[in-house]
């Protein structure tokens, strides 16, 4: 059974829309940052969507976002994508107050559980967007703007005719790229070692991209603090599985 957080992440060949955006790579065939699937959502999870989205959430369109307005607040802010179920999400949002969460998922039971989350937490430091993160980063955020950008267990696609459907390529990154302030960090996850290489290599030839660490760690930094560790994550180093955490930072 596949991690919560893994199954949100999925991704999948977009076509062009237009004629008009034949010099877009990302608007020609992007790699979308979810794949559709029916979900069972929960009375309580409707339940804390309907109260809280109206507080916490925002709606896509194409008008970039006033961090300050939107938060009520100036501090750094770190966009997700993909959250899952939100459980790693709440707890980061708890330890970093100082630091507003912009987070993006577009399937309802996991929106529902992190509105649950940020109830109970009264976490003030999330927004939720229930929309495909590279819209999202392409219409609503700014360049040279996010402190951070956080990847967890995308779904590793582990067929090698599936690899073009991975997350991680180099039109994402470089869109994400472009949307951290200088000094702002990049940070991906997963437990798939042949996908780490590939997380590895994609943001390394990213020319507005460096790593955090040498390689004498083989380019791989040590779990930060601030991530938690998953239910997921804890069973598979139980049973002598890896993970793999990949962070560069903006040049």
């Amino acid at each position: 059974m596949q991690d919560p957080q893994r199954d949100a992440i999925d991704g999948a060949d977009l076509p062009a829309d237009s004629a008009a955006d034949q010099d877009n790579p990302l608007a020609q065939r992007h790699i979308r940052s979810f794949v559709l699937r029916q979900g069972r959502v929960s009375s309580a999870q409707l339940r804390y969507l309907d109260d809280m989205m109206p507080k916490i959430g925002i709606e896509h369109r194409p008008q970039l976002l006033d961090f300050a307005a939107t938060f009520g607040r100036e501090a750094p802010t770190v966009f997700e994508i993909g959250f899952g179920m939100g459980e790693t999400s709440a707890k980061i949002a708890a330890v970093r107050p100082d630091t507003n969460f912009i987070e993006v998922e577009v399937h309802t039971p996991g929106v529902g559980s992190l509105c649950k989350l940020v109830a109970e937490g009264n976490l003030g430091n999330i927004r939720i967007i229930q929309h495909d993160a590279v819209e999202v980063l392409r219409d609503m955020i700014p360049e040279n703007s996010l402190a951070g950008a956080h990847i967890y267990f995308p779904d590793p696609w582990p067929k090698k005719r599936h690899h073009k459907r991975r997350l991680v390529q180099p039109p994402l990154i470089a869109l994400l790229a472009s949307r951290l302030a200088p000094g702002g960090y990049l940070h991906c996850a997963t437990d798939w070692e042949e996908y780490a290489v590939q997380m590895l290599e994609v943001l390394s030839a990213e020319p507005l991209l460096e790593n955090t660490v040498d390689n004498s760690h083989g380019g791989f930094a040590p779990r930060p603090d601030y991530r938690p560790l998953t239910k997921f994550e804890q069973r598979g180093i139980r049973l002598g599985h890896g993970v793999w955490d990949v962070i560069f930072r903006r040049k």
